[in-house]
């Protein structure tokens, strides 16, 4: 009986995770995840225009689900999705679209870590972990908010960390909400902009298949293009205002440790 309920509780525990990581394990093994493209995104849009059009509301419920699930699992293309949302609802739709379906997603991938991994770490933290915990938890809407803002980490590991370091859910939700606004309507904006790209591109393709033929061309839309140096420095700029809290008190318990 006393191991049957050990199964259970150890199920309950890793079984999401595990969930996860063997979806995630498939995905690549399959090569789904380099389906993943501006290319696509683009192609989907000619091919069901009139789709979006007269069904908008199913598009954007669908397009967050799809979002969810990519945050969730940790796959690689958020960028082109956020884009995504910009080209195919516009900058205003497809930005909050975007917002609502990466939260929710990276909301459940923290809900499995802390279950999976967080409370393991608290009965048996390291001394260092331990005190890192405290430190962070002392300061962690601006810590998050400054993780979210700068585009320093992955953004699987910033869903991760906080879970192990013990961020409170609520602490959690808000900052990642506030956190990714930027930054999303930024890259939903350039995606709502990426017709005169892709005009261009489809005009390079065009005289490609004219000279060498259609096996020999493909369609080619860097997503590499949606980021620019100016964008990098206006969020590295924020994450530094969302870390001014902080530094204050930092100096505050300094200067009244001093007298």
């Amino acid at each position: 009986m006393t191991s049957t309920r050990a199964a259970l509780r150890a199920g309950r525990r890793f079984g999401p995770l595990l969930a996860v990581a063997a979806t995630l394990a498939l995905i690549v093994a399959m090569g789904w995840h380099r389906e993943i493209t501006l290319e696509n995104i683009v192609a989907l849009r000619e091919r069901f225009h009139h789709h979006l059009a007269a069904h908008r509301l199913v598009s954007v419920l669908v397009y967050i689900a799809t979002y969810i699930c990519v945050v969730a699992m940790s796959l690689p293309g958020s960028l082109i999705l956020t884009a995504a949302g910009g080209l195919l609802f516009g900058w205003l739709l497809g930005g909050l679209a975007a917002v609502v379906g990466a939260t929710i997603g990276a909301t459940l991938l923290f809900l499995i870590a802390r279950t999976a991994l967080g409370e393991a770490l608290s009965d048996r933290a390291a001394p260092w972990l331990a005190r890192l915990r405290e430190g962070f938890k002392e300061d962690a809407l601006s810590y998050l908010l400054f993780l979210r803002l700068v585009p320093a980490f992955p953004f699987w590991f910033v869903n991760i960390a906080p879970a192990i370091l013990g961020v409170p859910l609520k602490t959690y939700v808000i900052a990642t909400f506030f956190g990714i606004i930027p930054a999303t309507f930024a890259f939903a904006s350039a995606g709502a902009g990426l017709d005169s790209v892709i005009a261009a591109a489809k005009a390079e393709h065009a005289a490609c298949v004219a000279q060498r033929g259609a096996d020999a061309c493909s369609l080619s839309i860097r997503a590499s293009s949606l980021v620019t140096i100016e964008l990098v420095l206006a969020l590295v700029l924020l994450g530094v205002v969302a870390l001014i809290p902080v530094a204050l008190r930092r100096w505050r318990n300094t200067d009244a440790a001093a007298k």
